[in-house]
């Protein structure tokens, strides 16, 4: 008696839905129809399509592919299990690598890699960023405060800024080398601070050198000189909502009680949360961009380029930068406290 294919798939996926084995329910279909009716790993590649998630039991015929080769089955198996290689997906599928890699294409999946994060943030990382988040957004919705937000950080500046660039060059020539960047680079330390205006204070310390909060507390002291020169109004009428990240020094005891003494408020920030602090995900790829390629002899090459890159920037550029930050918390507050991917 000759049975199709698609009655074959239904009993399997009855003996599937039932507990049998993929062998037994061989077996139990060979003895009524015939000794040859079905193979044993043809009935193993069906119930692990089952497994995958595949209930239609029909083919779907198309030009130049083989019938049983089922896109649902592939996207269900790629979304499971993201990281697989193309040789995997065919070993899984039972498939060749040629035919997987076009049906890949088919339903639009592609490789790509994912991006770095700056930490593997654990359950309790996530939360208290989704709870400042939450509480910031509540607070900017009953006050608008970023026009007496002040903010601030740090970043190395580093004097040869090597990058590799495409060469045009013939097919059978190597391209000129490119040497590596050394692996402890002569570098100085910018520390600057901003608003939705425009940058109020910066400096370079020595090279090489670092901060600790008895640096940190005396750069604030200059800092809060330039706020009473150049944001007398904010000092005088408002308050000044002052935001860094939670590095060792903006934390430690002394620098918190020279805020306190300095009459400002400390915005809170979560704990591993570059994304949303303005000077890391939007003034500092601004200034690595500008850096790019450059080389600097002296400290007072990266003084001047400093200059030159600050003023280049109109105020809508740092007010734009500032306005940002309740959309980004939103998007945290969106993700349940996981990491913005730009």
């Amino acid at each position: 008696m000759n049975i199709d294919n698609a009655y074959k798939r239904a009993v399997l996926y009855f003996f599937f839905l039932s507990g049998e084995t993929a062998r037994s329910a061989a077996i139990k279909i060979n003895s009524v129809h015939g000794a040859h009716t079905i193979s044993v790993r043809s009935a193993q590649k069906w119930f692990e399509k089952f497994k995958l998630g595949k209930s239609n039991i029909n083919d779907k015929p198309r030009s130049g592919c083989p019938v049983d080769f089922d896109n649902d089955v592939l996207k269900n198996l790629v979304e499971s299990e993201p990281y697989l290689t193309v040789d995997q997906i065919a070993e899984k599928m039972h498939s060749s690598h040629g035919t997987v890699f076009r049906h890949l294409k088919e339903i639009g999946k592609v490789s790509k890699l994912g991006k770095w994060v700056p930490h593997d943030l654990s359950e309790a990382n996530c939360q208290q960023r989704l709870n400042i988040c939450i509480s910031l957004l509540s607070r900017f919705e009953r006050e608008p405060f970023l026009d007496r937000l002040v903010t601030g950080d740090e970043k190395w500046v580093i004097y040869d800024n090597v990058t590799r660039k495409r060469q045009r060059t013939d097919k059978d020539k190597q391209p000129i080398s490119t040497p590596k960047a050394s692996l402890h680079p002569k570098k100085v330390l910018l520390s600057v601070w901003w608003d939705m205006y425009g940058v109020i204070y910066y400096e370079l310390l020595e090279p090489n050198k670092t901060i600790n909060a008895d640096v940190y507390s005396e750069q604030l002291c200059r800092l809060n000189s330039e706020l009473i020169k150049k944001r007398s109004r904010l000092v005088n009428m408002k308050k000044v909502l002052f935001h860094h990240d939670n590095a060792r020094q903006h934390m430690a005891r002394k620098t918190l009680q020279k805020i306190n003494e300095l009459n400002w408020e400390l915005l809170p920030h979560p704990a591993y949360s570059p994304d949303i602090a303005s000077s890391d995900f939007q003034l500092f790829r601004a200034l690595q961009n500008f850096c790019q390629s450059k080389n600097f002899n002296s400290k007072q090459d990266i003084q001047n380029e400093l200059r030159s890159f600050f003023a280049s920037k109109q105020q809508s550029f740092y007010a734009s930068k500032i306005k940002k930050l309740p959309e980004r918390w939103r998007d945290i507050v969106d993700s349940g406290g996981k990491y913005i991917i730009d």
